[in-house]
């Protein structure tokens, strides 16, 4: 219930959902959730990520279906070893994730860096990374600004 107690202010009332005390099942009921199965309260969390894979194979929508999966390995993370995700979790769907994609890029940037200090030449290490050399300079540039910041 809102209630504005003075102008301009507006009081919230929420319940705080522990995730792991959930039954991981009511996760698999909808789609925007999947990614909480493998958190959820469960006997076994690699066969509850492997059903969450079985749900997501259904949804149809490609970027959705890349996205919801990679959220899923993420999350599974937290309770299951890599190898055990890699295994029920397609890479090829998770690599046409925008958050896949996105972790990727900070990961070349930040390799990108640290070539950067060591005096690498741009062309050499655009080549090696796939960054384009545009965005080479741009980390060079933002570089050289928070140095003399």
């Amino acid at each position: 219930m809102l209630r504005s107690h003075l102008e301009g202010e507006l009081r919230y009332d929420f319940d705080v959902v522990r995730l792991w005390e959930q039954p991981a099942s009511l996760f698999l009921q909808y789609p925007g959730l999947l990614p909480f199965a493998a958190l959820g309260q469960s006997a076994d969390p690699a066969e509850m990520l492997r059903q969450v894979t079985q749900v997501g194979d259904q949804i149809e929508e490609p970027t959705t279906q890349a996205n919801l999966m990679a959220a899923s390995a993420i999350l599974a993370g937290l309770r299951l070893e890599e190898d055990v995700i890699y295994r029920l979790v397609q890479r090829d769907v998770m690599q046409e994730s925008v958050i896949y994609r996105s972790i990727q890029r900070d990961e070349k940037q930040a390799i990108a860096r640290n070539l950067l200090r060591g005096g690498v030449n741009i062309n050499l290490f655009a080549s090696s990374t796939g960054l384009s050399i545009e965005e080479v300079q741009q980390l060079q540039q933002q570089m050289n600004e928070s140095a003399q910041s």
